[in-house]
């Protein structure tokens, strides 16, 4: 609906277009998943692209109560919710440090990429979330555009961060949902469609990205013609720079990591592209 169901599908190919980019997933549902699966995938990956891959973890389903089950693989009850138990394993295999005692100690060691590690990230929205990445030392992408009050919480990670052998200090990337277009009103026009499918999303109707024209007919009979620019950052080049620093500044974030959903794809790629000229950015860079 959003973006791809298999991030570690599209990491390579990306990774072997790019030279310099960093590639990571936002993210690996961790629920759905073998901590020594993602651990052996994104090792793998690191293998390939030294230096370049990023493992952001989730603990959230990513998705509506049907496909979330449909994903499980014992689908005689629901899946336990084990995620205090999945993270620390991960970590564990990627540092080569299982306890002596674990019950799968003598897989230590065994990761196809080695010496080359993914940075993990965990991703959430919540005070929980940030406790943990906290309290693991590990980097914390908030997701603003799901909770737009959110700075209180990245303050609450800073609190509680513990530095570990991976991070000396706190680093917090926050996460927005932005367009941006050759005008405002051309950029809320695009925003339109993401609009309509979240506005479903909640009601628990799962459906694909509607073209611009059917999502301004659905959002005016729902009375939400005008957007709600708080969890959105949109409109022209100037406009969308701006609203981004300010974003950047509220959670004193190092990184902001850009959700641009709209119909057409050839106007979510101009909207990176105007992004990243308005910031100054290069395109051929990183070009092979």
């Amino acid at each position: 609906m959003l973006a791809g169901p298999s991030p570690e599908a599209l990491i390579g190919p990306i990774a072997a277009a790019t030279t310099r980019l960093r590639v990571g997933s936002g993210g690996v549902m961790l629920p759905h998943y073998s901590p020594l699966k993602v651990a052996e995938t994104f090792s793998a990956l690191s293998g390939l692209f030294p230096g370049r891959i990023d493992l952001g973890v989730g603990r959230a389903s990513g998705t509506d109560p049907l496909t979330t089950f449909a994903l499980q693989r014992d689908r005689r009850t629901a899946s336990p919710d084990d995620f205090p138990e999945q993270l620390p394993e991960l970590l564990a295999y990627l540092d080569d440090a299982l306890p002596q005692d674990h019950p799968f100690a003598r897989l230590a060691g065994s990761l196809p990429g080695r010496p080359e590690t993914p940075e993990p990230w965990l991703l959430g929205s919540s005070p929980q979330s940030a406790r943990w990445a906290g309290q693991l030392g590990l980097p914390y992408a908030f997701a603003d555009f799901i909770n737009p009050d959110g700075a209180p919480i990245a303050d609450l990670y800073r609190e509680h961060f513990v530095a570990s052998g991976r991070l000396a200090e706190p680093r917090v990337a926050v996460a927005a949902w932005s367009l941006c277009a050759e005008t405002d009103e051309e950029a809320a026009q695009l925003a339109s469609s993401s609009r309509m499918a979240m506005t479903l999303l909640r009601r628990g109707q799962l459906i694909a990205i509607p073209p611009v024209d059917k999502a301004l007919a659905f959002l005016e009979r729902e009375g939400k013609a005008a957007p709600n620019t708080r969890r959105m950052v949109l409109g022209a080049p100037g406009t969308v720079r701006d609203g981004l620093t300010a974003l950047a500044q509220v959670y004193s974030a190092e990184e902001v990591i850009i959700v641009g959903i709209t119909f057409d794809h050839e106007a979510r790629r101009r909207s990176y592209t105007l992004i990243a000229e308005a910031f100054g950015l290069d395109a051929a860079r990183d070009q092979p």
